[in-house]
């Protein structure tokens, strides 16, 4: 007895492979990358300019325009800018007031983000909006009481050459952390609230206190942020002029934004000159933006796909 078997399915064959796609640019989103580069050169236009005029000598812009093609280019300004202006002094004048007040209003802010946006406490929405309701205060309607007021503060001689908050670097600190702990702690709460609470639930569960739950367990977590505020904190600290100008009155500890004024002739400015000394003010906002890029762009856009 024989068993008839059914012959085996022949093999499919393969699926030829489907020849790639070519991205065709539609005419709205060729419309949007046409916006996007338009409005970018008139962003960077003025910064171009600024580094084209700084390698140029006056006479030669003087006589034949900005705009017209160079003869000669050096970095014979730069080096002039430096040493003139004494821009090393500036700069850290500039450090001593930037980073301590980046550091103190992250600190500040993301202790008042966690307790509003993770802890269970009444008035925490009535908190966060007298924080950021702080943003809507115009800055110069303070600048006579705060200046009679610093004026009034005693510190010892270690901290303060005038024996008062005035003319002292602690001053200008203070308005710093003042008015940016508003916004930090705004963005900070919001950013927060995206994180699970079933983390801080399982760290309560373990014991973990109050303080563990915001420095080992939300900070980290917090990190991109962090760094997205204190890119911006740093670049907005770091070219504040007004604040300096109204309760520093010795000149050795003025930041670096007003070392340009000594690159101003009383009868006569070297603005090619002038443009140099603006592009190194501007390095070090660069550098740390580039270093902190890849954190400052997750930090802008973690959340945003919640839900």
């Amino acid at each position: 007895m024989t068993l008839d078997t059914a012959p085996a399915p022949a093999a499919a064959a393969p699926a030829a492979a489907a020849p790639p796609r070519k991205r065709v640019l539609r005419p709205g989103r060729l419309g949007v990358h046409a916006f996007l580069m338009a409005v970018s050169l008139a962003f960077l236009a003025p910064l171009l300019l600024a580094v084209y005029a700084s390698l140029r000598p006056y006479d030669e812009t003087s006589e034949h325009g900005y705009f017209s093609l160079p003869k000669k280019l050096s970095f014979d300004y730069y080096q002039q800018a430096f040493s003139d202006s004494g821009m090393m002094k500036y700069f850290i004048n500039t450090l001593i007031i930037a980073v301590p007040g980046v550091l103190l209003t992250l600190f500040f802010a993301s202790f008042v983000a966690f307790a509003v946006s993770r802890l269970r406490m009444r008035g925490s929405i009535v908190l966060l909006m007298l924080f950021t309701a702080g943003n809507l205060l115009p800055q110069q309607v303070i600048v006579t009481p705060l200046y009679v007021l610093f004026n009034r503060i005693p510190l010892p001689y270690w901290m303060s050459d005038s024996m008062t908050m005035f003319d002292s670097f602690w001053a200008v600190i203070a308005v710093q952390v003042g008015f940016q702990i508003g916004f930090c702690v705004f963005v900070l709460a919001n950013f927060m609230r995206t994180l699970p609470q079933e983390i801080l639930e399982a760290a309560i569960v373990d014991g973990a206190s109050v303080w563990t739950q915001y420095w080992r367990i939300t900070l980290p977590l917090c990190r991109p942020a962090l760094a997205a505020l204190g890119t911006l904190q740093f670049t907005w600290m770091y070219n504040d002029f007004l604040w300096a100008l109204v309760f520093i009155s010795d000149g050795d500890k003025l930041p670096i934004t007003s070392a340009l004024n000594n690159l101003r002739g009383q009868f006569f400015t070297d603005y090619n000159l002038l443009a140099a000394g603006s592009v190194i003010v501007a390095l070090p906002t660069l550098i740390v933006f580039l270093l902190l890029q890849r954190h400052f762009i997750a930090g802008l856009t973690l959340g945003s796909t919640k839900g």
